[in-house]
């Protein structure tokens, strides 16, 4: 497995250029959206609500091939089995603590194994989960990085089915509607420093937005390559 860490680039400046008269608005708009917790990592940051999107999609694709249908599919009446809410539980991760909805089932018969029972470290997807917010990763690499998290003990076809669910939820992350106004934009980079073979820093641009009510979003993230290093220097 990778050994990967993270690395945040002291923070940015606005980019948006702004006319003179709205300067206050605008310093108004960043103070309240700092204070809100515009930020990367840390509490409340966009890799944290990410990780928390890749754990869920993750356990919602094991939950669907433990019971074999999908939610609210019409062959699980009369199955004997079927979901049962959810548990909240929270996981300390290399972004920090995250707190995830767990699955169940009524039979209980349900274990969890991308966060297992009374688990509370978890390591090895924040690497995966900057590519997927980048779209840097295919099907396969998905497939591939997920069995290694999960080990020997899960079945190709279960992997499958939770790489399904993964990069659904991201596609609905990537696809969320977005305002059609941002009046102030930060364009930000961390270095994913990894261990495979080598150990090399790998930058990735993040693009963080403020909303005219003054809260804070991202808006998206990618990977840094020569022809933006380019623009943005």
């Amino acid at each position: 497995m990778s050994d990967t860490t993270i690395e945040q680039i002291p923070d940015s400046e606005p980019t948006a250029a702004v006319p003179a008269g709205d300067e206050q608005l605008v310093a108004m708009l960043v103070d309240r959206a700092r204070s809100e917790g515009l930020q990367l990592t840390g509490e409340g940051g966009l890799l944290q609500q990410l990780t928390k999107r890749v754990l869920e999609s993750a356990l919602e694709g094991e939950i669907t091939d433990h019971l074999g249908y999908e939610k609210h599919g019409a062959e699980g009446r009369g199955s004997g089995n079927s979901r049962n809410r959810t548990r909240a539980k929270t996981v300390l991760t290399d972004v920090g603590p995250v707190e995830v909805k767990v699955p169940r089932d009524v039979a209980g018969t349900f274990e969890p194994a991308i966060v297992k029972k009374r688990q509370r470290r978890l390591s090895g997807v924040d690497e995966m989960v900057l590519s997927l917010s980048a779209k840097g990763l295919t099907h396969g690499e998905i497939s591939a990085h997920l069995a290694e998290v999960y080990g020997a003990s899960v079945s190709k076809a279960t992997i499958s089915t939770i790489t399904d669910r993964v990069m659904d939820g991201m596609a609905e992350w990537s696809n969320r509607p977005l305002d059609s106004v941002y009046p102030v934009r930060f364009v930000d980079a961390i270095n994913v420093k990894t261990r495979d073979g080598q150990v090399a820093n790998r930058p990735t641009y993040v693009v963080m937005a403020v909303t005219a009510r003054g809260t804070g979003t991202s808006r998206g993230s990618g990977p840094v390559t020569a022809a933006r290093a380019r623009s943005t220097g």
